[in-house]
């Protein structure tokens, strides 16, 4: 039996997405199938959202950008989108039970050093990590309380 598939959406599948996408598979990848997408993509992975997954253990190397289309045939079952444009966009999956929105800074947007901008990719990836474990927890206590004893 397939694992049921959370798919992050944000407009341009770049940073934000990515970010959620890696931390959560890291944190509940034994019970959900994880992926991302973007209703605008930009076609590449911002080289800071990987920097700062690295820094947390998590490579995320082999992530692309892709558009929402390429799952409109998949069972989906749970979309998050983490932005608010994907959300006003967000079209409905086949077999889509759940839909949530988080919406968090971009940090690609933010203006400053490149020490500056490092931090802020650093705090919206902490922001998206408190977020994501939260909901991790609850597919992990969802899953043990299934079991059969």
């Amino acid at each position: 039996m397939s694992k049921p598939l959370v798919l992050i959406l944000c407009t341009g599948n770049s940073c934000r997405s990515h970010l959620a996408e890696a931390i959560l598979r890291q944190l509940a990848g034994e019970w959900i199938e994880v992926a991302s997408a973007g209703s605008k993509p930009t076609g590449f992975v911002h080289p800071m959202a990987l920097e700062v997954l690295r820094e947390i253990g998590i490579d995320a190397s082999s992530h692309y950008s892709k558009h929402l289309s390429e799952f409109l045939t998949k069972p989906v079952s749970t979309v998050i989108t983490v932005c608010g444009n994907a959300d006003q966009v967000c079209p409905v999956f086949p077999g889509q039970l759940n839909r949530y929105h988080w919406g968090f800074d971009d940090p690609a947007h933010f203006s400053g050093t490149p020490q500056e901008i490092l931090q802020e990719f650093r705090r919206v990836r902490d922001q998206i990590r408190l977020v994501f474990s939260a909901y991790a927890a609850g597919i992990k206590e969802g899953n043990s309380t299934n079991k059969k004893p």
